[in-house]
């Protein structure tokens, strides 16, 4: 019996870098609705992103991406 593998283990490649939304739920107007990113903040962690509503523009939500290479260099 071979031992069991998981995703994302060493030898296999990614499936996929990150999760970008398309539907999100929006509590104005109560149904889901396609979703806009907008690049909030850059931060040494990654970049923060909100989610805004196409139709009426309110946050339906938020995401951090994490920085590859150890974040932002100081000059």
């Amino acid at each position: 019996m071979r031992p069991r593998r998981f995703p994302g283990s060493q030898g296999e490649p990614k499936q996929f870098e990150s999760l970008r939304a398309s539907l999100l739920f929006c509590s104005t107007c109560q149904i889901a609705t396609p979703a806009r990113e907008k690049l909030i903040l850059v931060l040494p962690s990654g970049n923060l992103y909100e989610y805004l509503c196409a139709h009426c523009g309110s946050s339906t939500g938020s995401k951090t991406d994490q920085a590859e290479g150890g974040g932002l260099i100081a000059p």
